[in-house]
C-alpha cells in the first residue's frame, strides 16, 4: 500500500517532467523567430555612388604564388645540450677529486703491501741462510767431537799396549825399504815388501796430486799407527824433493788413506814405520 510520502515523490517527478517539456516547447519557438529572414513591403531600390564619394571599381584578384615544395625533411638535429650550471661543475670537478684520491690511496695501499711482501721474503731469506749457516756449525762442531773421540780412544789403546808390553822395533834402514819396494837382492815376495807395496797403494790412491809435482818424487814419511792401521800421527822427513804444497798433500793422502792395510800383515806390522814414498809419473 503506497504510503503519503510515495504519492507526494510521484507527483513532484510528474511536475518536473511537464516543467520541461514546456521549457523545450518555447525554447523551440524562440529559435525559428531568430532564424527567419527579414522582408520589407516595396520595390527593391537600386543606387551607385558617383564622384569623389564614389568607390572604385575592384581590381582584378592576381593569383596567389603556389606555395613552395617542402624540401626534403631533415632529420631533426638533437638540441644542444645546455651548459652545467655551476653546482653540477662543482659536483663533477669534486667527484673527480675523491675518485682520484681513491686511486691515489690504493697506489699506495698497493706499493706498501708489495713493500711488507718484499721485507718478509727478505726476511725468510735471512732465516734460512742462518740457519744454513748454524746447521753447518753443528755438523762440523759433531765432526770434530767425533775426532777427537776417535783420537782419544786410540791415545787410550795406545797407551795401554805401552803398559801391557812395550813393542821395540829397531829402525829400518832407507835402503832396505827401498830395496823391499823396489824388489832387489830378490826380496819383492817377501811379507814386508807386499806390506810397503800395499801402504805406497793405499796411499797413492788417496793422494791429490798437485800439479806442480814432478816425475822422480821420494820422501821419507814416518808414521804412527796403531793395531789395526789407523793412522796417529803422520810427518814428511828426509830425505823428500817435494815442494811443501806437494809435502803437505802426502800428509793429507796418508790420513785419508787410514786405516792403512793391516789384516795379513800382522807380522811385518809395526808402529812407529819409516816408509819412502815415491812417485814417477
Amino acid at each position: 500500500m503506497e504510503s503519503l510520502a510515495d504519492k507526494a515523490r510521484a507527483c513532484a517527478y510528474a511536475l518536473i517532467v511537464h516543467v520541461l517539456w514546456v521549457a523545450l516547447f518555447f525554447g523551440g519557438l524562440l529559435w525559428t523567430q531568430r532564424t527567419r529572414p527579414l522582408s520589407l513591403a516595396g520595390p527593391v531600390i537600386e543606387a551607385e555612388l558617383v564622384g569623389l564619394a564614389a568607390a572604385p571599381k575592384p581590381r582584378p584578384a592576381r593569383p596567389k604564388p603556389a606555395p613552395p615544395k617542402p624540401a626534403a625533411e631533415e632529420a631533426p638535429k638533437p638540441p644542444p645540450a645546455p651548459p652545467p650550471s655551476e653546482p653540477q661543475r662543482e659536483d663533477r670537478v669534486e667527484r673527480e677529486k675523491v675518485a682520484e684520491l681513491a686511486r691515489a690511496q690504493a697506489e699506495a695501499a698497493e706499493r706498501a703491501q708489495e713493500e711488507r711482501r718484499r721485507q718478509e721474503q727478505a726476511l725468510l731469506e735471512k732465516e734460512q741462510r742462518e740457519l744454513k749457516q748454524l746447521e753447518e756449525i753443528r755438523r762440523q762442531r759433531e765432526a770434530a767431537e767425533r775426532r777427537l773421540k776417535l783420537e782419544k780412544e786410540k791415545l787410550a789403546q795406545l797407551n795401554d799396549l805401552k803398559k801391557a808390553k812395550p813393542v821395540t822395533t829397531p829402525p829400518q834402514p832407507v835402503a832396505e825399504a827401498e830395496t823391499a819396494v823396489s824388489g832387489t837382492n830378490g826380496r819383492e815376495d817377501s811379507l814386508q815388501a807386499q806390506y810397503f807395496a800395499a801402504i805406497q797403494n793405499a796411499v797413492t790412491q788417496n793422494w791429490l796430486r798437485p800439479e806442480s809435482t814432478q816425475p822422480g818424487l821420494r820422501c821419507m814419511l814416518h808414521i804412527v799407527q796403531i793395531p789395526g792401521g789407523d793412522v796417529i800421527g803422520v810427518q814428511v822427513g828426509n830425505p823428500c824433493n817435494a815442494d811443501p804444497l806437494t809435502r803437505n798433500s802426502i800428509e793429507q793422502a796418508v790420513k785419508r788413506a787410514s786405516p792403512l792395510p793391516y789384516k795379513g800383515y800382522e807380522k811385518a806390522f809395526t808402529r812407529d814405520l819409516n816408509f819412502n814414498f815415491t812417485y814417477d809419473g
